[in-house]
């Protein structure tokens, strides 16, 4: 009963959006925590599906700076995948169970709005096309349908500022998104145990880090953890009492996560002096303004009010 409205983000990807069995595993998850009183979201990317799609169309995928160089075509392409395939295969996996899932994508009523973002090689601002950073999340249509009791099924685009449409980073949509919606937590699926004390040298997982100690490590962590750790950092300084770093190749770690006593994977919180009761919420979180500007790369959450 503890759980009862409690608001949950968890980006979906990785070997948990590929493989069969542990997609079935997640959806069937996900239902199960609508049934316990959570309101869920889930925020997706699809990256392994945009380079094997443009791959059959004979175009190579490029990356610079750890961002996929996004031409118009390209983006074509991406918003094809990810709204045409990706969206609906996990909405079609939940429902499964249920008239529970419903796909948006963050053009829709201008739930993302972002802008153009280069990569950054060597110092050096290098121009990837229509990548974008979130500016500001608009969360009333994704609180209209946890209201309603259904889980809304996120794809990572997002309308430019400028009218164009951006690809945007899910780690960061998700922890943005959480921020907006005054979240309990932020979930990330990936594809290791969590992080790790001293890889490669050691394959120790670190079970808890406060904001600080992560803060302290960001700069010495392999790339490809980078976004995710960076996410969990976003989402516990714009307000999210918890961000968790999980392997998604276990079946089922998003219950082993919330509902053991020991729990699996990093858990991110705020400073120990700072840190919000390690209980959750009972009460129904409060609805976020309507727009809530996202926090700047690297900076400081902004004051957006209506957040614990």
């Amino acid at each position: 009963s503890r759980f009862q409205g409690a608001t949950i983000v968890i980006k979906y990807g990785g070997n948990a959006m590929t493989e069969p069995v542990l997609r079935a595993a997640f959806a069937a998850d996900i239902v199960f925590l609508r049934y316990s009183g959570l309101r869920v979201v889930v925020v997706h990317g699809g990256g392994p599906q945009i380079t094997a799609h443009l791959a059959r169309l004979g175009v190579e995928s490029t990356f610079v700076g750890g961002l996929r160089v996004t031409t118009p075509e390209t983006m074509d392409v991406v918003r094809m995948v990810l709204l045409g395939q990706v969206n609906r295969d996990v909405v079609g996996l939940v429902n499964d169970h249920g008239p529970f899932a419903v796909g948006l994508s963050g053009e829709d009523a201008n739930l993302f709005t972002a802008r153009r973002r280069p990569a950054i090689v060597d110092g050096e601002e290098v121009d990837v096309g229509l990548v974008g950073d979130i500016v500001e999340v608009r969360a009333e249509t994704v609180n209209a349908l946890l209201g309603s009791g259904k889980v809304p099924i996120v794809a990572s685009v997002a309308r430019g500022i400028d009218g164009g449409v951006y690809n945007v980073n899910a780690d960061t949509a998700a922890a943005e998104l959480a921020v907006a919606l005054g979240a309990t937590k932020l979930v990330v699926l990936t594809d290791v145990e969590g992080l790790y004390a001293d890889w490669p040298t050691s394959d120790e997982v670190l079970s808890e880090l406060s904001i600080t100690e992560l803060e302290q490590l960001l700069p010495t962590l392999a790339a490809g953890m980078i976004p995710k750790m960076e996410a969990c950092r976003r989402a516990v300084r714009g307000g999210v009492p918890q961000a968790h770093v999980l392997d998604g190749r276990v079946p089922h770690a998003v219950l082993l996560e919330i509902f053991t006593d020991d729990g699996i994977g990093t858990l991110i919180s705020p400073d120990r002096d700072l840190a919000a009761p390690a209980t959750v919420p009972t009460a129904t979180t409060p609805p976020a303004p309507a727009a809530v500007p996202a926090l700047a790369a690297g900076g400081t959450p902004q004051e957006t009010g209506g957040r614990p």
